[in-house]
């Protein structure tokens, strides 16, 4: 969606092709950093009210902080906070409004890719076919567009997985417009403010390491509230509170990264570009900042022109895949340092993170850094 906001805006006309029979506003819990907010803004959606923006902070089992993510002044004016906490189905339903009426065509399964310097023809499971000057696979982490242009590969197993869940019950414990990401030595279990359609809650999460391989747990409530067992309030008081339904579980994977996105009329963006660890919390953030950054690149070129479809294809991906490889990395990083540390490290880590400032450089000041970099290049 956001890609096809941002080549609209840059004067094209813009085609969707949808495998599902419905744009379905899908999915749980979702943060936003304040870059994606701005791109969003400038992509026509709308954002007022959109979510609770929050001050995160990693802690320690005992509540010692040990990494405080300080966002300048006029970064949490202009936005209300950092962390932007919020449920998916919201962002979607205000993105789908933003989509001109016809540009999804639903029930669309493409088999086959190919092109030429001519256009990108697209052969569908119904044995139709269309052709476009450009194609944009954001078809997420199985692209059928990444393995036509680039082949397959495998999967980066983290050896993770989440579950996540809210509430809009009051719990004793939570403080408004907060986040806090709190590690025991082998769990995550984490919480934040959200605002979804005006009604102020919570999210939360827990995550820890898995067998990608092994079925899913019976109950994944039961499952979430065990792990976090000895977890400091609010976060078992919020997952007691959370109805069933409104949990979802998820193993995490990405892929390592491209080096290059495009190739003659076709590129990437988003999951299928570089999908992302949660640990990043930048994934949905970064395919949002790709379709605007991918419509500034597309502004005013001549899409008929081959010469010049690559030229705004190799503009709009030579800056981002600096800044998205190493969110990727960093998330990756991050689960292999709190997940999978051989248990006779974890207390000299724990030390580490609780009497140095090693944590709060590598997450806590990096990371206003780049959100900093990014809104410099979003347009007002």
């Amino acid at each position: 969606m956001a890609a096809a906001l941002g080549a609209i805006k840059a004067g094209h006309d813009v085609v969707v092709y949808e495998r599902y029979r419905e744009a379905r506003p899908a999915g749980n819990i979702l943060n936003l950093w304040p870059p994606p907010l701005k791109a969003l803004a400038a992509l026509g959606v709308d954002t007022e009210d959109l979510g609770a923006p929050t001050h995160s902070e990693f802690r320690n089992l005992q509540g010692k902080i040990r990494v405080d993510v300080k966002l300048d002044e006029e970064v949490k004016a202009a936005f209300g906070g950092g962390f932007i906490g919020l449920l998916r189905p919201e962002l979607y339903e205000r993105m789908l409004a933003a989509i001109p009426a016809g540009t999804i065509r639903f029930n669309a399964r493409v088999e086959r890719i190919e092109q030429d310097e001519r256009a990108v023809t697209l052969h569908f499971t119904d044995g139709t076919s269309a052709e476009h000057d450009v194609l944009v696979g954001a078809d997420g982490i199985d692209s059928l567009v990444r393995r036509t242009l680039w082949g397959d590969a495998p999967k980066r197993e983290h050896r993770l997985h989440i579950f996540g869940g809210f509430t809009f019950e009051d719990v004793a414990g939570t403080v408004p417009n907060k986040c806090v990401l709190t590690h025991s030595r082998t769990v995550q279990g984490s919480w934040t403010s959200i605002r979804n359609k005006g009604r102020d809650g919570h999210q939360w999460w827990v995550l820890t390491s898995t067998d990608p391989d092994a079925p899913a747990p019976a109950d994944l409530r039961s499952t979430a509230a065990e792990l976090a067992e000895g977890f400091p309030a609010p976060l078992p008081g919020l997952i007691a509170a959370t109805e069933p339904q409104d949990v979802q579980r998820w193993v995490l994977r990405d892929r390592p990264a491209l080096k290059q996105w495009s190739k003659g009329r076709a590129t990437l963006v988003g999951d299928a570009a570089h999908p992302t660890s949660p640990y990043a919390a930048y994934g949905a953030g970064m395919s949002i900042e790709d379709g605007y950054f991918l419509g500034v690149a597309l502004r005013g070129a001549d899409l008929t022109d081959p010469a010049a479809v690559q030229q705004a294809l190799q503009s709009y991906e030579d800056p981002r895949k600096p800044h998205t490889a190493k969110q990727v990395q960093m998330a990756y990083v991050l689960g292999k340092v709190f997940h999978h540390a051989p248990a006779p490290l974890r207390p000299i880590r724990d030390f580490v993170f609780d009497h140095t400032p090693f944590l709060q450089k590598m997450a806590g000041d990096s990371n206003p850094r780049e959100i900093n970099k990014q809104l410099a290049l979003i347009e007002d």
